[in-house]
């Protein structure tokens, strides 16, 4: 047996029983607890809780690759080991920060293993390592078209010894959540750099700067994504000393695309969790329902649906294991068009496979009493976020067409 295998097994049995034993006899716990609470985005004690047992079980920062095996107990991950991992934690949408492998936090910690100075690390790092604090990204902006980063126009200008940042940044996820300290910020240092993508850079800057406003929790498709939310947030003459600059004065394209290609195969890991257990639900659900006489399950149309999102997910799994194989032996940049084709295909397979789930459900697969209809709305916006389909459909057609003529 490879190590690969080894240890993602090893793991992945440890991870189940705790799932088992911990995360799914509380999932209407938590949402009573979320439902009730007077602020929905605060620390819950019950997350507090399952995390404690985590780090104890020693299932704690298992998103951590194995270039930065140091910062980890097990001496760090490969993608295609992590793989099984983030999927099995998608099947339960809020267990991941149990782990402390929720998004936006795992991209953050990376970005500042990867390009953080120690002060950096020692200041932010260790707090989000031991999931003391939470985080966010802030690229995004409501007046531009953000799926192109060249486009974004919030500045960055130097002042003595500091930055100052003006501008509106928009689905900030984690901006809500009353323990978020920390926002990456993405801005323009030299609008007038001939390389557009030198113009921009990023900073650290403490959520509770003076200056920074948010102005709203923003929902998606009606949810509102608690405890961690997403935030439209206002910058005004927002003040951080030069040494929260990451890498250096125009290198933040360059952080953003060292980011978000993990970031994107993490999403498509957990969706593959949502799909299948969907699944599995679906199944259960049309051998203990009767209609005009016998079960669901022996409906032709309902055999036909279970079939197409039993190959939708294997495929799903396979592209993105592949995926974290290519990413494995030649690094993010050369994997990125399996990168492209896995962020494009598997929200778009998944949402397919939870809409026919969500059918078998009836009206039920409507509402809270399950958990379909939120991770519809997770694999809708995953299509959006980290860059819309389309570019990503434009840039690997490109790479295709170079390749082949």
């Amino acid at each position: 047996m490879n190590r690969d295998s080894e240890m993602s097994e090893m793991l992945l049995s440890r991870l189940r029983d705790f799932m088992d034993r911990h995360v799914y006899p509380n999932e209407l716990a938590y949402r009573e607890t979320l439902e009730s609470a007077q602020n929905r985005f605060q620390s819950s004690g019950l997350i507090d809780e399952l995390k404690g047992l985590a780090i104890k079980e020693g299932l704690w920062n298992l998103f951590i690759h194995v270039e930065y095996g140091h910062y980890s107990e097990n001496g760090g991950m490969t993608n295609l080991e992590y793989a099984p991992l983030a999927e099995e934690m998608g099947r339960v949408l809020w267990s991941p920060e149990i782990f402390n492998c929720n998004a936006p936090d795992t991209g953050n910690m990376e970005v500042l293993m990867k390009y953080g100075t120690p002060a950096q690390q020692e200041t932010w790092l260790e707090p989000l390592l031991k999931g003391e604090i939470r985080s966010s990204y802030a690229m995004t902006e409501p007046d531009v078209a953000s799926s192109d980063a060249t486009n974004i126009q919030l500045r960055i200008e130097q002042d003595g010894d500091e930055w100052v940042l003006n501008g509106r940044k928009w689905f900030i996820t984690g901006a809500m959540h009353e323990n978020n300290q920390l926002l990456i910020v993405m801005g323009k240092t030299d609008p007038d750099n001939p390389d557009r993508h030198r113009q921009q850079s990023q900073v650290l800057v403490p959520r509770e700067t003076s200056g920074i406003t948010l102005v709203r929790p923003l929902t998606t498709l009606g949810y509102d994504d608690a405890p961690f939310g997403h935030a439209e947030i206002l910058f005004e003459n927002v003040r951080v000393p030069l040494e929260n600059i990451l890498l250096g004065p125009g290198r933040g394209f360059e952080i953003a695309q060292g980011r978000l290609g993990p970031g994107r195969i993490h999403h498509c890991m957990r969706l593959i969790g949502s799909a299948q257990r969907a699944l599995e639900l679906a199944c259960i659900r049309v051998t203990n329902r009767s209609v005009f006489g016998k079960l669901l399950s022996e409906n032709q149309s309902i055999r036909e649906d279970i079939s197409k999102s039993f190959s939708d997910i294997a495929m799903a799994r396979l592209l993105v294991r592949e995926t974290c194989r290519k990413m494995d032996r030649h690094g993010a940049r050369q994997a990125r068009d399996l990168i492209a084709a896995s962020k494009t295909r598997v929200p778009l397979l998944v949402q397919e496979v939870l809409d026919r789930c969500i059918q078998i459900h009836g009206a039920g697969g409507l509402t809270a009493d399950y958990f379909m209809a939120e991770a519809f709305n997770y694999a809708r916006w995953c299509r959006q976020a980290d860059g819309p389909d389309q570019v990503h459909h434009m840039a690997l057609g490109k790479q295709v067409i170079s390749r082949y003529a």
